[in-house]
């Protein structure tokens, strides 16, 4: 079975909640403290083991591309300086990985993205982080627990968490039998429905690994929820086939999509900076 070598960030979105601060600025370089979100992800990407990043991106998102890059003129400045390490975080993160990116030159939704993103992977099974769904936790990442489950079960993973039922229309939320303690084989999914025609309150959150196949059935998905191609149907096809597998994972979500969910992971964040 292949291992998971490469991981996707779509990353073309408008971030029209954080408007106008992300007028000109990419919402996956807002910074949570002294980070940018992009930048979280992609340190959870390499401690699976991760160290290919595929970005797809959009108009108005050259900043991704450059904080992934030398600025000579900074570096200059800061050279010999108590200011120079603080850089030393992003020059590992550059030295170890490399970073590949494409564009999404129509928003037709997250599915659309992945199958965008496809150039840069290949026909290999692939991990997708959103990097406005900021995780942290005490042991083993996020996104590292999901890669287990995949050199376990060799299908498709999804990481999923209970969600107020009242929420359940922001998410996708899914279905299925309990195989083991937080592990869950996904028969149903339903993108964003209203919480009474809710499967469950187990939503899915911004963290996949999946199989190559996706790019396939992607291929012959209609547009669905608001006229876009969505991921969540794509993976029903998989699901049907008993190739989808829900994780419960061990950690703490902050939606960052969100301003307040911004705030909370920048408070929490900087207290346990505090406290370290």
């Amino acid at each position: 079975m292949a291992t998971v070598k490469k991981c996707l960030f779509p990353a073309a979105g408008y971030g029209t909640r954080f408007l106008p601060a992300t007028k000109s600025m990419p919402k996956e370089m807002l910074p949570i403290v002294t980070k940018p979100l992009i930048q979280y992800g992609v340190e959870e990407a390499m401690e699976a083991g991760i160290v290919d990043m595929a970005i797809v991106t959009g108009r108005g998102k050259r900043a991704l591309e450059d904080h992934f890059d030398i600025s000579y003129e900074l570096e200059h400045q800061i050279a010999g300086s108590d200011k120079e390490s603080l850089l030393d975080e992003t020059r590992a993160v550059m030295e170890q990985c490399t970073f590949s990116y494409t564009r999404q030159v129509e928003m037709k939704g997250l599915g659309h993205a992945i199958s965008v993103g496809g150039r840069l992977i290949g026909r290999e099974p692939f991990a997708v982080i959103l990097a406005d769904d900021y995780c942290v936790t005490e042991g083993v990442g996020v996104l590292s627990q999901m890669v287990t489950l995949y050199e376990r079960f060799g299908c498709s993973v999804v990481a999923i968490e209970e969600v107020p039922r009242e929420e359940t229309f922001r998410y996708g939320v899914i279905a299925g039998e309990e195989e083991e303690s937080g592990v869950i084989r996904i028969t149903n999914m339903v993108e964003k429905p209203a919480p009474e025609a809710a499967p469950s309150n187990l939503a899915i959150i911004g963290r996949y690994v999946l199989t190559p196949e996706i790019f396939d059935i992607l291929d012959d998905t209609p547009p669905g929820k608001n006229g876009e191609i969505q991921i969540t149907d794509a993976l029903l096809t998989q699901a049907r086939r008993g190739g989808v597998i829900g994780c419960k994972f061990q950690g703490t979500r902050f939606d960052c999509g969100s301003v307040g969910g911004f705030i909370d992971a920048t408070n929490y964040t900087f207290e346990k900076t505090q406290s370290e």
